[in-house]
């Protein structure tokens, strides 16, 4: 390949962003493919990716490259050496040249590899086949999605509102039982509403569960003192739901209870 060497130098050095770039240790390896090969020591330089053309200046303020590597027809790949964070770009070619690359660390040798496998025309030409393939598949997706029939929203929300089954689960109502809210079988409504049955007539709402006992009333029936009568309604009923009001309820006794508890312990009755 023939190159316009001014041209190329302009290239390297205008104002057009790099794809990656930074200092490396090289050193040239001819006759990679034998064993017993001959190399050069290592020199430091400033590289610069641009496209698929690699170029190395002497210093990073240095105004024209001293070398190019053209990134075409070569495999990047890490190569065991001497020096920590090597790689190699090598060449189909049996008598070309491979460039042995030292990175100053395992961050930088990724980066540099990543960046050297992905720069040449073939890996481009790949991505733009797969990028294409992609496209054509999306627009017959599309394609398929506007001549299927939509189904209308209203109509379904139309078949929910006539068949009490097919409500979603957060639609079903709650009964209350004991206090706590769990779900119910039919078409009951909260709040002490009438249940519907299945023939669509009217029932009566579910009963209410008995009144609990309090544990320190007498059998006779007569509540404890410390008990206002107050404190003897339960809570429970089909217009209670909320929690917080059945806890203190309870608590209210178990309080009466503690109290009578600590008088006896300072009376000296166990």
């Amino acid at each position: 390949m023939k190159l316009n060497e001014r041209s190329v130098a302009h290239y390297a050095t205008c104002d057009s962003p790099a794809d990656h770039a930074g200092f490396l240790r090289k050193r040239v390896e001819r006759h990679y493919h034998h064993a017993h090969h001959h190399g050069t020591s290592y020199q430091r330089r400033w590289f610069v990716l641009k496209g698929n053309l690699l170029f190395y200046f002497e210093e990073r303020e240095s105004r024209e490259p001293v070398g190019l590597v053209v990134l075409e027809g070569c495999t990047v790949e890490l190569c065991e050496a001497a020096e920590e964070f090597a790689f190699a770009i090598r060449f189909d070619d049996a008598g070309a040249r491979a460039y042995v690359l030292v990175a100053d660390g395992q961050a930088a040798m990724e980066a540099w590899v990543k960046a050297l496998s992905r720069a040449s025309f073939d890996y481009m030409r790949l991505v733009v086949r797969e990028l294409e393939k992609q496209l054509e598949e999306a627009c017959k997706s599309l394609a398929a999605c506007r001549k299927s029939p939509r189904r209308s929203s209203s109509s379904g929300r139309k078949r929910h509102l006539s068949n009490p089954a097919l409500l979603p689960l957060q639609e079903k109502p709650t009964t209350l039982e004991n206090g706590y809210s769990t779900w119910g079988s039919g078409g009951c409504v909260a709040s002490g509403a009438t249940c519907t049955d299945h023939d669509g007539g009217q029932t009566k709402p579910p009963p209410l569960p008995p009144r609990r006992r309090s544990a320190a009333s007498s059998a006779t029936g007569s509540p404890a003192p410390g008990l206002s009568p107050a404190m003897l309604e339960s809570p429970v009923s089909p217009e209670t739901i909320c929690f917080s009001k059945l806890h203190n309820w309870y608590g209210q006794e178990i309080a009466v209870l503690r109290r009578e508890w600590q008088e006896r312990q300072k009376r000296g009755h166990p």
